[in-house]
């Protein structure tokens, strides 16, 4: 008899699944294996028990309207939006949604154990990975559907599927600069693991909303039927509804002229982030970007413009620590001397969440509203070119040690890591 996570193989030897709670990142759920256990552990028992007692900090869900109604006023900024990486960091499956080849000689992943390797196939509109085990004729299989993409593509991507009502990550990823099937990150190489549960908290910065099924082990059950992919307009604005409510109720009064209409403080019942405090600011950021963190309340109940910390507590690195380029972008710009020396630097100072991101040396001309080019010790050097990128010199790309595959096409098979840029704004050595 198997026990828990076990495989039976052909000739009666056991494959052993390794069970492990899924992982936020800012690529598609790379893995808190990298992580102390002791701090995975502790996440899963927060989100137990957060997870089973109503709390008032919960957002209360019928004060949100989907991005439907924002749609039909703010039509441009919508289509804009709708390209992003966050409105597409979870979707659907779908030609349109996987970055991945589905055709014959590009839907292997070879292991660096010959008797097993992985094929990815489409099928009438359905995705699904198989793991093949051993070769004809003593082969077996174990196929699963995909059933929710995580990842825009940018980067990457990985799969999760529905056993019943809980949800599980796939073994396979999709690894974008190589161009090239992966074990997903944190999966050993050479075994089919396809019992990793996607805990809430993963959920949370790769969706809207999922409504959790208290759970245990772990808390991985949610209903179907809830779920909202994708990261939506309330997620940084809050819930609509009372907005919208009041912006009907402003339209009407225009077009009858009636009486009791809402003030234009009433009207503007909606939060814009950029109105909020610095940090209230950059709360609504560090929620998916500010590391790893324990919930005080359950998945999904931050609400924009409130302290993150009654919501969820985060690891605060020590000053002299080295933070990892994916693991907290937020405390690396918070480390930099523009941050701290600008009360106007935040996150949006840069990035228009709206709108699809630009190549990183446009952003120069961010760093050129407060510097002068005369001021870089690299003018005398490169003149007036040195305005056209800032950006690479001072926030280079480097390889992060969080996000790390196997790929076995690579000669004798290798490590690879993803490369990130660096949000500590700083002279590096390279460049000085």
């Amino acid at each position: 008899m198997t026990g828990p996570g076990e495989r039976l193989l052909p000739g009666g030897q056991f494959f052993k699944a390794v069970i492990l709670p899924a992982v936020l990142s800012a690529w598609a759920f790379a893995s808190l294996t990298s992580a102390p256990e002791s701090s995975i552990t502790a996440a899963a028992k927060n989100h137990a028990s957060a997870g089973s007692v109503p709390d008032e900090k919960e957002a209360n869900r019928k004060d949100y309207t989907g991005d439907g109604a924002c749609q039909s006023c703010h039509q441009d900024v919508a289509n804009n939006y709708l390209h992003t990486a966050h409105h597409l960091t979870s979707q659907l499956p779908s030609e349109n949604s996987m970055a991945g080849k589905f055709t014959a000689g590009s839907n292997t992943l070879r292991t660096f154990d010959p008797n097993l390797r992985f094929t990815m196939t489409a099928v009438k509109g359905s995705y699904y990975e198989t793991a093949i085990f051993w070769h004809p004729p003593d082969e077996q299989k174990q196929t699963d559907r995909i059933d929710m993409v995580v990842g825009s593509g940018q980067r990457g991507q990985t799969y999760l599927y529905w056993k019943g009502d809980r949800l599980f990550q796939l073994p396979v990823s999709y690894w974008a600069p190589l161009r090239e099937w992966v074990n997903s990150p944190g999966y050993t190489d050479g075994t089919a693991d396809f019992n990793r549960p996607v805990v809430p908290r993963c959920l949370e910065c790769h969706a809207t909303y999922f409504t959790a099924i208290p759970s245990a082990p772990f808390e991985n059950r949610y209903e179907k039927t809830s779920a909202v992919l994708g990261i939506s307009c309330e997620k940084c604005h809050g819930p609509g509804r009372r907005h919208v409510e009041l912006e009907r109720a402003k339209a009407d009064h225009a077009a009858q002229s009636t009486k009791n209409t809402p003030t234009d403080q009433e009207v503007s019942e909606i939060v814009n982030p950029r109105k909020l405090s610095r940090v209230r600011q950059m709360d609504i950021c560090a929620e998916c970007h500010g590391g790893l963190g324990e919930a005080r309340v359950p998945a999904f109940s931050f609400v924009p413009g409130q302290p993150l910390g009654d919501y969820l507590e985060l690891q605060q690195p020590d000053p002299e620590a080295k933070v990892d380029v994916h693991g907290n972008q937020v405390a690396l710009l918070e480390r930099s001397r523009c941050y701290q020396s600008s009360a106007k630097i935040t996150c949006n100072f840069c990035h228009d969440v709206h709108a699809p991101e630009r190549n990183a040396a446009a952003y120069s001309d961010r760093c050129l509203s407060c510097h002068k080019p005369e001021s870089c010790g690299e003018y005398p050097k490169l003149g007036q070119d040195i305005v056209k990128n800032c950006v690479d010199c001072h926030m280079p790309v480097q390889d992060s040690n969080l996000i790390v595959a196997k790929v076995t096409s690579q000669a004798g098979g290798k490590q690879v890591k993803m490369p990130i840029r660096n949000h500590w704004i700083k002279v590096y050595a390279a460049q000085q």
